[in-house]
């Protein structure tokens, strides 16, 4: 089981939550890949806490899907289906219009500007090569259109999504960039059909941009398409 070499201690006040937020950030960015096994004894020490709230994360994980346990015998990152793609991205394109259709009248001239800032973090992740810092990037994207549309229940349901949709790309795309200069230049429509108030085509829009990507995903791994078409 493979853990950073650096590791920040654990802030005592906030132990419970900071656990399971590092632990949660290891499975986002492939630091523990699906199926590891994990042993909360090495966690706990290599965090510098006690077992409990090793162990009291784990289990939070567990409802999420994230971890699966056999009981007495071991705990591993849950396992990622070749199918699993298809089954998320339409959910999250589906409510990801959903938000834009609520955030529509609330966005704002800061918004716009984070929208801009974003897609040029993008651009230059893109350009340097740097998977992980493409992904975040995208990722605060789509967030900004996701928060106005001030609806706390969606935002909460995407957000897990997302974190779904984070370990596909780390397995499927495996330090590779899953975007290219049309996903740029699609986020730039996208910030002109808002300004516009074009809220269909700003729909469109991101469905297509959900689309491309999971395109990308099934050119990298053939099994995953010819297993989600097959009867």
């Amino acid at each position: 089981m493979p853990l950073p070499v650096k590791n920040k201690q654990i802030n005592r006040p906030s132990m419970r939550d900071e656990v399971y937020d590092k632990l949660l950030h290891w499975i986002m960015e492939g630091v523990l890949r699906p199926g590891e096994k994990i042993v909360d004894k090495d966690l706990a020490e290599h965090m510098g806490v006690s077992r409990t709230p090793v162990r009291e994360a784990l289990r939070r994980l567990e409802d999420k899907d994230l971890v699966e346990s056999s009981a007495n015998r071991w705990t591993r990152v849950s396992g990622i289906s070749p199918q699993e793609p298809e089954m998320i991205y339409p959910i999250i394109w589906t409510l990801e219009k959903l938000a834009m259709s609520e955030a529509a009248g609330n966005m704002r001239l800061a918004d716009f500007e984070k929208l801009a800032q974003a897609n040029n973090e993008l651009k230059a992740a893109f350009d340097k090569g740097d998977a992980v810092a493409a992904c975040v990037a995208d990722e605060d994207f789509h967030n900004v259109i996701i928060d106005r549309s001030l609806n706390p229940h969606l935002v909460n349901i995407l957000q897990d999504l997302k974190i779904k949709f984070r370990r596909l790309e780390v397995v499927f795309f495996d330090g590779t960039s899953p975007y290219d200069e049309s996903s740029i230049k699609e986020h730039e429509r996208l910030i002109s059909a808002l300004k516009n108030n074009d809220t269909h085509l700003a729909e469109q829009i991101i469905h297509s941009n959900w689309e491309k990507s999971l395109k990308r995903l099934r050119v990298l791994d053939p099994r995953q398409d010819k297993d989600s078409h097959e009867d």
